[in-house]
């Protein structure tokens, strides 16, 4: 007979580790995006909006892991896994399709393929700790 192990919270432990990759992911896609629409929107409009909803994203990933909201965190991370993967494919068919690279263009090369394995572990953890 196994007992259940009791449910943890989602930013305990390695979660809180989590939590602040994704802040900073957070912080850094928000701030190049706003940078980038602001002074040269012109030059690569979907682009910038793409680093612009990353960052939301990451913002709201954050936000669902920090407060232990699981749904809110798997549909967000879900969505992240889903873009990245989808912008990764785009960009190594199609270069031309983004003129500047976003967070997410060749599976986060950019920013050393942690946007590609972030999702992943984010997923893996709501997993890991659910009841």
């Amino acid at each position: 007979m196994s007992e259940a192990r009791p449910s943890r919270s989602t930013s305990t432990g390695f979660g809180r580790a989590l939590v602040a990759v994704y802040a900073v992911f957070a912080l850094a896609a928000t701030a190049r995006s706003v940078y980038q629409l602001s002074s040269k929107a012109s030059e690569a409009p979907v682009a910038y909006a793409l680093s612009a909803l990353a960052g939301v994203v990451y913002l709201v990933a954050t936000y669902a892991l920090a407060t232990d909201r699981r749904t809110l965190a798997v549909a967000t991370i879900g969505f992240e896994l889903a873009g990245v993967l989808g912008v990764g494919l785009l960009t190594l068919v199609d270069a031309e399709l983004f003129p500047d690279a976003t967070v997410w263009s060749d599976f986060g090369a950019g920013y050393g393929f942690i946007p590609l394995v972030l999702p992943f572990v984010g997923l893996w953890w709501v997993r890991r700790v659910r009841a």
